[in-house]
């Protein structure tokens, strides 16, 4: 008999396979990038990844009515940072949060967005380019010819 194939999420937000990001951390400024495999399949996001703390695994859920998710990631052999955030179509953003008691008794917390590999960043602004349409000219009257004289 053969294995059943696994159903994963068919909801574009929601992308199984390879994603990307950052975390941001009040006491270490600028962007800490993230490295993240994820799967979302039946309301839960199960994963792994790195960043410059470490090897982590990711265990969550999601809904589709709303976009909320949220998930533990679990550095390996160390501590667990708790995220909570949304997904409006261009990743998923949010805040993370180490509790005091695995913090010497005091909450860390900032900000992240993640997004599938191959997004441009949604953090980014982008640049597009638009071209004025051409004039129509109606090829049944020529244009008036105008000349200047030579001095």
């Amino acid at each position: 008999m053969a294995a059943k194939p696994i159903e994963l999420e068919t909801d574009p937000r929601f992308p199984s396979g390879p994603w990307t990001g950052f975390f941001l951390q009040p006491a270490l400024p600028g962007r800490h990038l993230m490295e993240l495999h994820l799967t979302f399949r039946h309301g839960q996001i199960t994963g792994q990844g790195r960043d410059w703390v470490g090897k982590f695994l990711i265990r969550g859920r999601y809904e589709l009515a709303d976009g909320k998710c949220h998930w533990t990631k679990r550095y390996l052999g160390k501590h667990d940072v708790f995220y909570k955030g949304f997904n409006e179509g261009k990743g998923i953003w949010g805040v993370w949060e180490i509790s005091a008691e695995q913090n010497l008794g005091f909450t860390s917390r900032g900000g992240f967005h993640i997004w599938p590999e191959g997004m441009p960043d949604p953090t980014q602004p982008t640049l597009s380019e638009e071209a004025d349409l051409p004039l129509h000219v109606d090829e049944a009257e020529p244009a008036e010819e105008v000349l200047t004289p030579l001095v």
